[in-house]
């Protein structure tokens, strides 16, 4: 099997609040939509994010159990610290329920956090080096 990430589905409760807060709050640019079941978004060259209905979703996964914090994160990369700063104001003017802000981290980044909707934990970060080259564009 090649080495590689398509994909992330994130199971969202309520998929029109899900909607306002990324391409009404955000600003997000929908890549496909299936009005009340899915919602796509190009995050990468070949990498899409997937946030699929509750309801629909457990047709074909089984049930969805919620509750805590998801064992989850996904982090969205910036190519300085005032952009990491920058991107957690844009998610508190959206409606983030929660944001953490940036500090300088021990591995020597800067990076913070900020909820979604449903919870979902996003990490917010300059990571100099090597692995910031990799992953800004």
């Amino acid at each position: 099997m090649e080495q590689r990430l398509s994909l992330v589905t994130l199971v969202v409760a309520d998929l029109a609040a899900t909607r306002r807060f990324y391409v009404g709050g955000l600003g997000w640019d929908p890549l496909q939509e299936a009005a009340g079941e899915v919602l796509m978004f190009r995050v990468g060259q070949h990498v899409v994010l997937s946030l699929w209905d509750e309801s629909h979703a457990a047709e074909e996964i089984g049930p969805v159990v919620r509750g805590g914090t998801p064992p989850v994160t996904l982090a969205h990369n910036v190519a300085t610290t005032a952009e990491v700063d920058a991107v957690l104001d844009d998610a508190r003017r959206a409606g983030a329920g929660t944001v953490v802000p940036a500090v300088a981290r021990e591995w020597g980044g800067y990076s913070g956090y900020f909820t979604d909707p449903d919870g979902f934990l996003w990490e917010v970060a300059h990571a100099p080096g090597e692995l910031g080259a990799l992953v800004v564009p």
